[in-house]
């Protein structure tokens, strides 16, 4: 029997003394984070957020198996949160619409979610209206039949194992009221244990026919958002759910299986988001190395290529610098490359590393 069936679906119910250490380790965390970013100024903290969404919209993706352009998505996300980057790119439309979707979310926490804005949130998931070669109906709640039922599989074709079956189309309208009259009232939740709950609520019900772990996901962060009271974003409840995703996928199957005693599910949701507020360390470092680095050579003209690349670098580009990758990336002759990194060394933003010839390669000074 699944959750979804017992007798007293949807009253949750949990041992609260199990949770109380928890999420006080997670509130002082959270105080912390917060605290520390209004002492930064706002454009450190726009930069961060950046930073941030860039990380939660890749990883939600990659949950899926879906891997998005890192390029793509932050470009994106800058242009939505004002933020000249160096070099824009093209965006396809899949990239915009999981941006418009998170970005909406977060940027808009304090408005009612309504079915209408998750049928805008499923149809920017779908620009297109399909998934690889299947369609997806967008505007609506799934509405398969009861001889066809969502389920959650995994295996080859023939041998699939059945990990979860969402409840019957039939049900979803009255289903979804209930859970967006609950999510939008005013009650005595704690609010990031109503993040909790949500997440788990919305994948529980499964209302569409795809799209619905990021769609949960997005609603966590929307969640989180109020729980803030901010709609900048300093940690990222994706990302730490990627690092950690047989585990997520291993207690959401237990839970589904199991009663209306959640407690398991709670704890796993509030330590894991405990670590992501953890790793946020990295994020903010690497924006305050980088707000350094800018002030250091404020005094400095860059032009478009040197700019691009010198942030590439900063974000930690991948492999060694030289001036054939600097061509390439930058779309410019090795002449025009190697002027580039001249101008650079001269300057003291770049020193070579040791060797020499064609395999000489560069490093921030």
């Amino acid at each position: 029997m699944y959750i979804h069936n017992r007798n007293t679906w949807p009253e949750f119910k949990w041992d609260q003394g199990k949770l109380i250490a928890l999420l006080a380790k997670v509130r002082f965390r959270q105080g912390k984070i917060l605290g520390y970013m209004e002492s930064l100024g706002f454009d450190l903290q726009t930069e961060a957020s950046l930073e941030t969404i860039t990380l939660d919209v890749l990883k939600s993706s990659e949950i899926e198996g879906e891997i998005l352009d890192t390029e793509q998505v932050r470009s994106s996300i800058a242009k939505r949160l004002g933020i000249d980057i160096a070099s824009p790119v093209h965006i396809d439309r899949d990239v915009e619409g999981v941006v418009e979707m998170m970005m909406d979310a977060v940027q808009k926490y304090q408005d009612k979610l309504t079915k209408e804005r998750l049928f805008s949130w499923h149809a920017a998931l779908f620009p297109t209206g399909r998934t690889g070669m299947r369609k997806i109906v967008t505007g609506a709640w799934r509405n398969n039949p009861d001889t066809a039922p969502m389920q959650v599989v995994s295996g080859p074709y023939g041998k699939e194992k059945v990990h979860y079956e969402a409840p019957s189309s039939r049900r979803l309208p009255a289903e979804m009221k209930v859970f967006l009259q609950w999510f939008n009232g005013n009650d005595h939740y704690d609010p990031i244990i109503k993040a909790a709950l949500a997440h788990l609520w919305f994948v529980i019900l499964h209302p569409f026919d795809d799209g619905n772990g990021r769609i949960a996901r997005a609603i966590t962060d929307m969640q989180l958002a109020r729980a803030d009271d901010n709609s900048q974003r300093f940690y990222s409840m994706s990302a730490q759910i990627r690092k950690e995703r047989n585990a997520y996928y291993a207690i959401l199957e237990k839970t589904q299986k199991g009663n209306l005693d959640i407690t398991a599910w709670l704890e796993w949701f509030l330590d894991c988001l405990y670590r992501a507020m953890m790793a946020t360390d990295e994020i903010l470092t690497n924006v305050i190395n980088k707000a350094r680095f800018w002030e250091r050579y404020k005094d400095n003209e860059f032009n478009g290529r040197q700019k691009m690349m010198l942030l590439k670098m900063l974000d930690g580009f991948d492999g060694k610098l030289t001036s054939s990758n600097w061509a390439k990336i930058a779309k410019c002759s090795s002449d025009t490359a190697i002027r580039d990194i001249n101008d650079l060394i001269e300057k003291g933003v770049l020193v070579k590393e040791a060797g020499g010839g064609r395999s000489t390669s560069y490093v921030l000074g």
